[in-house]
Formats: structure tokens, sequence, C-alpha cells
């Protein structure tokens, strides 16, 4: 039978077929339900009736009860005409004005009638005036019983076709005035009692037509929680269906090439922090089941480190390992680190990108498929389908969030069982965004800094204090460090004013004769690019000029300032790992955040977050708020769409912590989804999965 919800929305009185395609290509409302999910924005109280007598110049929207005297209509030059109508209430007079519309104004509203107009008034020419607003015959309203109003967002399109926020509150309340029964429970009596949750068909009701603040707290709260729980259902049902279905490698011993790494290669003694996580590997990796780990840890804590033990036991039990980066910069960085860091143990580490070409390429491809090489470092072109494994048994995937799904998957097909999945980030993910984006990986995360590392400095200056900023960074030359200037553009943009590397390039140039400067930015070749950067490794350049490719991939322990150009238009995340270029050796080191003097609220509060703290996840948290999860680095090339309907991943952390709960409970107790006490919520779960938002999800 089909759910009254599930009814095409063109059957609601007052929709059609011409609307519905309006709805459905500007709202994606196809149903009654997609309709009832359309949530108001912000509400405006109706509760009141003002007088004209008593309208001051700062008041916002108000609604008054008054009677139209007579129109005026006032030409404006061709084809264009401003049509007043005079109004009073017996204390004042003012004025409702509309710019278009004319005909349709004159046909509906007459003089002598009583209307309820309710809008923003403004003074013009010494009398309040009403411009386009709401306006219904007072007969028809009910004032006493308004309440809230709600507002919807409505395109341009559909205001020209008529169709603005009172239309869709209009069809929400018919759809609403004629349901027969109330709306079916989609939430268990044993989730609902125990966390006081209104009724599914009480929180339509009260979000869509609320009486007080605390109808819509009660709404928005039910409504919220049961978003979520499903999406936290479906990732919690699918990681144990994982876990159940495919078992792991057994990497049963600890042998010679983690020891011969471990008491005679580690550079230095590992954080509690590090041994911890190591730990956690070891343990998934002998238990049987497949690992799908985060390792999240801030930019130079150590997580390369961790992987490297990592893979190499899994040499030790036969394996083959393979680490991938999102560009040959990282890959090569990360080639160099792991060479460095084995010393000459006999382990053979190979890299395939894209520039290894012709006898190169195909003596690592034969390495890999006879089993020769055991550690494998590469890009993109790992997943290629001409590489092929012997035994591939581990696999570390540095900065996820460059990689699509189907990228990722295609790494499963390179062994005969899935690999253990090792996932690293040095971009640090707050905790509910983390549920929510990768509720199916078990979480590690690396929260101490190796010994000796100093918290990096960081200032705030505007770009007219240039001597002070060339001081600064003179002062850190003279000291023989390095630094780091990094600018936004390329080139000059039309569009909006800024320093561009060029020209930022020759002002540093003539304020620092006695150095030697190197520029890198993204358009530059890759031999020339990697040219740039061996000179600045090598001290031959002390001043890197360069935009965000520097951002990861640059390890330059003798660097210690970074200056960031025009910082205001840099995200949270972006400014945090550039920053963690330097502060890499036990120096002092510094960041200065360079921007103009006029900045948007939200833009000195970032700045102000980057100079209170170096705490990656406090800053990922702020961003968070300040940028909501869909504009979060990563989460969008991800593929993963934040389409929530009425949830904030942002601010609602507390729901989404109280719905995991609930929905792990039901995992728990039914994880073959069998139990009929918990078959209407699997029922629900599967008919909501087409549409639930994928977030998540290695395999």
């Amino acid at each position: 039978m089909l759910d009254i919800l599930d009814q095409d929305i063109q059957f609601l009185p007052g929709v059609g077929p011409r609307r519905k395609a309006l709805l459905e290509k500007e709202l994606n409302v196809r149903t009654y339900e997609d309709l009832l999910e359309y949530y108001p924005y912000k509400y405006v109280d109706r509760s009141r009736v003002y007088r004209i007598g008593e309208l001051s110049g700062d008041a916002s929207f108000v609604q008054v009860k008054a009677r139209i005297l007579s129109f005026e209509t006032f030409d404006m030059g061709p084809h264009r005409t401003r049509l007043v109508a005079h109004v009073t209430d017996g204390t004042g007079v003012a004025d409702v004005v509309w710019f278009s519309g004319a005909k349709y104004v004159l046909e509906h509203y007459k003089t002598g009638v009583d209307y309820v107009i309710f809008g923003r008034p403004t003074v013009f020419n010494g009398r309040y005036q009403f411009a386009h607003p709401d306006i219904d015959p007072a007969s028809e309203l009910q004032l006493s019983q308004m309440g809230l109003q709600p507002y919807y967002v409505t395109t341009e399109r559909m205001k020209k076709a008529g169709v603005n926020s009172r239309t869709v509150e209009r069809l929400v309340k018919s759809l609403l005035d004629g349901l027969k029964e109330p709306l079916a429970e989609t939430l268990p009596t044993f989730i609902s009692g125990p966390l006081h949750l209104v009724s599914r068909d009480e929180a339509f009701r009260k979000i869509h037509s609320p009486k007080s603040n605390d109808d819509i707290r009660l709404a928005e709260y039910r409504l919220k929680f049961e978003e979520l729980f499903y999406v936290q259902l479906n990732i919690l049902r699918y990681a144990n269906d994982r876990r159940r279905k495919y078992r792991g490698y057994v990497f049963s011993r600890v042998g010679r090439c983690f020891n011969d790494f471990y008491f005679n290669h580690l550079p230095f003694a590992l954080t509690g922090a590090q041994q911890r996580v190591i730990r956690e590997i070891r343990n998934d990796t002998r238990s049987g089941r497949q690992m799908n780990r985060l390792l999240q840890g801030d930019v130079g804590s150590g997580k390369t480190l961790v992987a490297l033990m990592s893979m190499l036991i899994a040499l030790d039990n036969g394996f083959q390992a393979c680490i991938m980066a999102p560009t040959e910069i990282l890959a090569e960085q990360h080639l160099d680190t792991i060479v460095s860091f084995l010393g000459g143990m006999d382990v053979r580490v190979e890299l395939l990108t894209g520039m290894v070409k012709g006898r190169r390429r195909r003596e690592v491809l034969e390495g890999l498929a006879d089993g020769s090489v055991g550690i494998l470092v590469g890009t993109h072109a790992v997943i290629e389908d001409n590489v092929r494994f012997a035994r591939l048994g581990f696999v570390v995937i540095d900065e996820q969030h460059r990689f699509g799904v189907v990228q990722r998957a295609k790494l499963w097909d390179k062994s005969d069982n899935p690999p253990h999945v090792l996932v690293m980030t040095a971009t640090p993910i707050p905790r509910t965004l983390a549920m929510t984006l990768y509720g199916d990986l078990d979480v590690s995360v690396i929260d101490e800094l190796p010994p000796g590392r100093k918290p990096v400095v960081t200032l705030h200056k505007y770009d007219d204090q240039t001597t002070s900023l060339y001081a600064g960074i003179r002062r850190q030359l003279n000291a023989g460090r390095q630094a780091y200037v990094v600018f936004p553009l390329i080139k000059e943009s039309e569009k909006i004013d800024l320093k561009n590397l060029e020209e930022g390039y020759e002002a540093l140039r003539e304020a620092f004769p006695e150095f030697s400067l190197g520029k890198v930015h993204g358009r530059m070749k890759p031999a020339e690019k990697e040219e740039e950067m061996r000179r600045f490794v090598t001290c031959e350049t002390q001043i890197l000029v360069a935009t965000t490719v520097i951002e990861v991939g640059v390890n330059v322990p003798n660097a210690s300032i970074m200056v960031i150009i025009n910082a205001e238009r840099f995200g949270l995340s972006q400014l945090h790992q550039l920053r963690g270029r330097v502060g890499r050796g036990a120096d002092q080191s510094y960041c200065v955040l360079v921007s103009k003097r006029k900045l948007t609220d939200d833009t000195r509060k970032r700045l102000d977050i980057m100079c209170s703290t170096c705490d990656g996840f406090k800053i990922a948290e702020a961003d968070l708020k300040l940028r909501g999860p869909g504009d979060l680095e990563g989460t969008q090339q991800s593929g993963m769409a934040f389409d929530l309907k009425i949830a904030n991943i942002a601010k609602d952390g507390q729901i989404v912590q109280a719905a995991r709960d609930e929905a792990q409970k039901i995992v728990d107790a039914d994880p073959l989804c069998s139990r009929p006490e918990y078959a209407a919520v699997w029922q629900r779960l599967k008919a909501l999965r087409k549409n639930l938002p994928y977030f998540g999800g290695i395999s």
C-alpha cells in the first residue's frame, strides 16, 4: 500500500503539472514527504498587530491591519511605473508600494477593504511605506493564532512564476490540514520514549506552524535526531557487515624487519602516542579481521614513521606493502623519508608515479609481480590495471580525502583478500564529522609532537607593516635559517585585488639583495619545480616564494619562518597546513599572517584562532563551525555530499552522539538484521538508503 507521503506532489491541491516541474527542478521536491522535509530557514513573529501611529524608524518586520483608501500611479520612465496604495488604520496613514505587478495588485486588492499588511517599514517623504509586502484580507486571518510565520528559501525562477515563501507555506498547510490520520511513526517507542521525543506527526506540524520557540526546539530535536540516527545506523550496519564478510590477513609475528629497524635504525624514541597507535594496528592485523583504521595526527607528529613500522610487520609475515599519496611531490617525499629511515636495511623500496617511465617502470612492475619489491610508494599510478602485486597485505593511503571512493576500491583488486588499510590525514577532523564522514573506520590519534619540537609562534600583521615584517625575516636569515613566503595567486586577477607571486618575488629580491631567492608554483614544469625545491632543501636559496604547492610534502627543518601574504584568502585548514611547513627542527619557528586592515568578522576570527592555538583539532572544530562541513577541504573533493535536510554536523554534535549511541545498540543487539522487534527500523532504513547522504566507506 502506498504511503500517503509517497504521493506525487502534483496531486496536492494548488500544485498541478507545471508547479510540480518547477518544484522538482528548483527544490528537488517530488513527493508529499519531500515537501514536508523542505524546512523553514527562519521564523517571524506574527502574533502582534502594530498600529501605524506607533511605528518607529528602526522597526524590523511588522504587521498592521489597515484599509486601502486609494491607489495612485507614478511614471518612472519608459515602461516603468510605481503603484502606491494609501492605507490607514485610524492612527495614521502609510503607503504600500509596488514597482512591478501593478495589474495583479489592482485586480486583487480593493479600496474600502481591511487588509493585514506584513513587511519592513521605511520612511519616504515623511511617511512610512511598505515595499512589496505580504497582504492578506483581514477576514481570512485569525490574527490571535498566527504565532510564528515560517520563511522558506525560494529561487528567482520560482518568484517569477508566482511561487514565493508564502506559496510554499500555504502548500505545506494544505498538505497537513488534509491528512485524515496522524503520520506513521518512524522511530520505535523504545527510542522515542526514553529520549522524550515528540511524535513524527507533531514534529512536522510544529516545525512548519509553530506557536512558540519551544515548539521549534522540540520539533527540530526530533527531526534532527531521526535524520542522524538513520545515517549512523546505515554506517554502523555497513561497518558490521564488512567486518563479518571480510576476513583479514593474519600478521602473526613480529620478525627480522621490524626488530632490525626498531633496535638499529629508529632515529629517535617513539612518543607515547606513536607507541599506542602501533599497538592498535598490531592488534588489528593479528586479529583475523580486515583492518580499516583512520590515523589522525597533526603536521609533524610522526605518522609516516608509524606507517613504516606497520608496513615492516607486513613484510615480516611475507606480504608486500604500499603507500599511496595524492601528489608526486608528496610521494617522492615519502620515498626519501622511508629510505633514510631504513638506512641501508635489506628492504627494496620503489617509487611508481607518472614520471617513472620506460625501463625503470618495467623493473618496478616486475619487482611487484615477483615479490622482490617489499614497499611501493606511489600516486594514482599504483591503481592502474597493469600494476599487479605478488601478495599485497597492507595499504597506507595518505591524505585520503583527495582520492575518490572508486580509486580507493581499486586497491582491493590488487589482492586475493582485502589488504589491511591505514588511512592517514594531517588535516585533523572534528569528532562529530569523523563519526559521519569516516564512521566505518576505527580511529587512532597521534596527539603528541616528537620531543624537542617547539610550538610555532603565530603573529598577525597588516600589509602596511612591511618594515617590521622584513626586519623579522632578516633576523631569521642572519641566524642561518630559511623562510617561506606564500602568495595565493600566480598572476594578477581582474576580479580580486591581490598581490601576485611575480610582483612579490621582485619586491623581495629588492628588499633582500644579499640573499638568494627561489620560486615555486603549480604551473611550473615538474623538473623546474623539483630543482627549485632541491636548491631550497640544500640551502642554496634562503627564501622560497611559493603558492600553496608547498602545503604538503615539503620537509625543510632549517626553515623557521612562514609568511602568508593575503592570509584572509585562506581557510583555517589551509593556514594550519602551511604553518606546518615550519617548526620541524629544534629552533623556535614563526608564522606571520599578513592581511589587509579591512576584514570581515569571520576572517578576523579565523586569524585570531590561528594566533591563539597550534592544536589542529581545535582549529578543525572552529573551521567546521565557521564554514560548515560541505566547505571543509576534502569533504567536497571526495564526492561525499553533506545534503542533510535539517541537521548540522557543526552545531549538532550532541545529537550526532546520541543518535550514534542508539544506532550502535541496535547493531549490537541485531547484527544480522533479523530480529522481529527491530524489523520496522531495518525496513525504514531500507526505504531511506537510496536517499541517505553517502558518508565514508573505504571499500
